[in-house]
């Protein structure tokens, strides 16, 4: 697999802005400030490396032991934020926990309780997004009648900051413009009455313009930026 340089990403992440100005251009109401996530997922720690010189300080994996085996070897700058956006497998909450800074896919009480337990463990506060089902295709997340009590029932875990929504598009990309719709409605229904709110990560390298237009504030970009994923971990961006 060939190394992943800074200078590929650099020219990768000019694309994708060139994406996000487009979709602003097309519609309004769009965030000012939207935030580039890198999901090296699948790739070594040469790719967060050159992320990382390329000026993003945002990096998602989905997995805890390869993010735990590529991130020993990195070099951190300070600022930069570890974001967890795969399943999390309540055995290895606690050290999700103690790994990351984000984690974007609670949408389990008893999992947002071992986050917490392991974010107290490690006495730090640990900011999640709540996974919200936009898609309504019965794949993870909070449904829309449950949303709002499980908001406040997240209340509870006192080491979990509550910073958002996350949103997957649905398996038909025709319906996704209307997900992501849901998705933004969602986000300002529980922002108006959460202080803290404020990240709607949604969009990732195939639908990035369609969730900037319904406004996302956070993509989710691998593909776009890193190029294909060995064959062995071509699982989707999550």
């Amino acid at each position: 697999m060939a190394v992943i340089q800074s200078s590929q990403v650099v020219a990768a992440l000019e694309n994708v802005r060139s994406s996000i100005e487009r979709a602003r251009a097309s519609s309004s109401g769009t965030p000012r400030d939207v935030t580039i996530l890198g999901v090296t997922k699948g790739f070594g720690p040469d790719a967060v490396t050159a992320a990382l010189a390329a000026g993003l300080i945002n990096i998602g994996e989905n997995y805890y032991q390869e993010a735990a085996d590529k991130f020993a070897t990195v070099s951190w700058p300070n600022g930069t934020v570890r974001h967890f956006v795969g399943r999390v497998q309540r055995n290895k909450a606690r050290r999700i926990a103690a790994l990351f800074d984000v984690v974007q896919t609670v949408d389990d009480l008893a999992i947002a309780r071992a986050l917490d337990e392991g974010a107290a463990a490690e006495r730090k506060t640990l900011d999640v997004l709540v996974q919200v089902n936009a898609a309504l295709d019965l794949r993870q997340g909070v449904t829309a009648d449950e949303l709002s009590d499980f908001v406040s029932a997240l209340g509870a875990c006192k080491n979990l900051r509550i910073r958002g929504l996350m949103a997957m598009g649905p398996r038909d990309s025709a319906a996704t413009a209307a997900a992501f719709a849901r998705a933004r409605l969602y986000f300002e229904q529980l922002r108006a009455a959460s202080p803290d709110f404020n990240t709607l990560s949604m969009g990732m390298s195939d639908d990035l313009e369609l969730a900037i237009a319904a406004g996302s504030t956070m993509l989710r970009i691998g593909t776009a930026l890193f190029g294909a994923r060995p064959a062995k971990m071509m699982r989707g961006e999550r």
